[in-house]
């Protein structure tokens, strides 16, 4: 007797790789249940409003690198309009505001990387024989942007994603209008509209599987257990990490790419003020660089409000300020930076996201340690034909902890599925 299924396909985590691989495999004929631990879509993209502005408020991803192909083309077809960063660039350093592009610095060194071999960062920087002004520049702007620890990070990796950005024009940045919280409710729309269902607020506790079938327990009462033919496991790789899903039997393979993976820390604080007071010391800000303050990175979201965004990324966020001592933290470094002590009463409306502590990601993005080049690889494999694993920790394209890796992770989940053996 033929055992009863409940659907093709449990897609666990509702992010956008988890969104795009089930909007994919529902378009594409199957029966598909979505399982989604938080009260919303949108994993690690989530927009806030706050109080004062209309501006949608990134609180976790915020920026389309370049131009990726695959996120674009969702763009548009969602409707929504991308608006490219200018302005200009700003270093605060030995009490100095000065327009600069010291940045230039880090990509002429990560320009450097050798083509073989591969060891941590900080060890190919100190056979450089740089300035310490410089090498700690570069080292900031590492650790800043991948959100991740110089002394792990590899080399390797770093050549890969250099090379990844510069067959999108990594170099230019994009805002999304209308907020990034609207590309996973676009999927969101449009996995339903082919006949998908989605259970919000059902955290997952286990996934038992064998060839050809997955039962999928949760702890929502209505959702006890779904079983499936097939099981797509989009969960942040810091949840991997900490096992609070169980995952019977967890391949050895997947296991050992799990644990080499690292999930990198990342803290941002966003302002909203009365008005906009930098204008007069920084007219056109951008970007803001105060290399050595508790927020060392800041931008102006939009050319014309009165918001400012500081971040911290790497070893400084995970052992930074969080809550009101990040907010107290931010207006203490503006106001040094611009020479004033009135910042908390021009303070509208602030906030902040501790994506560390958040036990539905554990953490901000990932990155590739020295000697764990292939371990994306090894975790994007189809695992007899019935566990899949996706996320932006698993792209191999080289453009870990972007959007468009998430993205393309679920697509490449639905081709997978798609050209299995094993039938619907």
């Amino acid at each position: 007797m033929a055992r009863a299924f409940d659907c093709d396909v449990v897609v666990v985590a509702a992010g956008v790789a988890g969104l795009t691989a089930a909007r994919g495999l529902a378009e594409a004929g199957a029966s598909v249940v979505l399982l989604e631990a938080a009260e919303r879509v949108g994993g690690r993209v989530h927009t806030v409003r706050l109080a004062g502005s209309n501006l949608p408020v990134e609180t976790g991803a915020e920026f389309v690198h370049g131009r990726p192909p695959e996120l674009i083309a969702l763009a548009h077809e969602a409707g929504l309009t991308l608006v490219e960063r200018e302005g200009k660039f700003y270093s605060f350093e030995n009490g100095r505001l000065d327009e600069a592009e010291w940045e230039d610095s880090a990509f002429e060194v990560l320009d450097q990387l050798p083509e073989e071999g591969d060891q941590p960062f900080s060890e190919f920087l100190a056979s450089q024989k740089l300035p310490e002004k410089t090498a700690k520049r570069v080292t900031d702007y590492v650790e800043g942007f991948n959100a991740a620890d110089a002394r792990v990070i590899g080399t390797a990796a770093l050549r890969k994603q250099q090379q990844a950005e510069e067959a999108i024009e990594g170099e230019r940045i994009f805002h999304v209008l209308e907020g990034y919280d609207r590309v996973p409710l676009f999927l969101l729309d449009r996995f339903l509209a082919a006949g998908g269902r989605v259970h919000l607020e059902t955290p997952v506790t286990e996934i038992t599987w064998k060839r050809g079938e997955a039962l999928v327990r949760t702890a929502n009462a209505a959702v006890m257990e779904l079983r499936a033919r097939r099981v797509v496991v989009a969960l942040p790789l810091g949840v991997l990490k900490a096992g609070t899903v169980t995952v019977s039997p967890m391949p050895q393979q997947a296991a050992e790419a799990i644990r080499k993976l690292v999930m990198g820390a990342a803290t941002r604080v966003t302002l909203s003020f009365r008005e906009r007071f930098w204008d007069e010391d920084a007219p056109g800000l951008s970007f803001l660089f105060a290399a050595g303050e508790v927020v060392p990175v800041w931008w102006n979201p939009a050319a014309d409000s009165a918001v400012l965004t500081g971040w911290i990324g790497g070893p400084s966020a995970a052992r930074g300020p969080m809550g009101e001592s990040l907010r107290h933290a931010g207006l203490a470094t503006l106001g040094r930076i611009f020479g004033r002590e009135d910042l908390g009463s021009l303070l509208l409306d602030w906030n902040s996201h501790d994506w560390q502590r958040d036990p539905l990601s554990l953490g901000a993005y990932s990155y590739v340690p020295a000697g764990a080049v292939e371990a994306s690889e090894a975790l994007a494999e189809a695992f007899e034909d019935t566990l899949y694993f996706c996320g932006e920790h698993t792209d191999t394209t080289g453009q870990w902890g972007t959007v468009h890796a998430a993205m393309r992770s679920g697509m490449r989940v639905v081709r997978a599925i798609g050209n299995s053996p094993v039938s619907h």
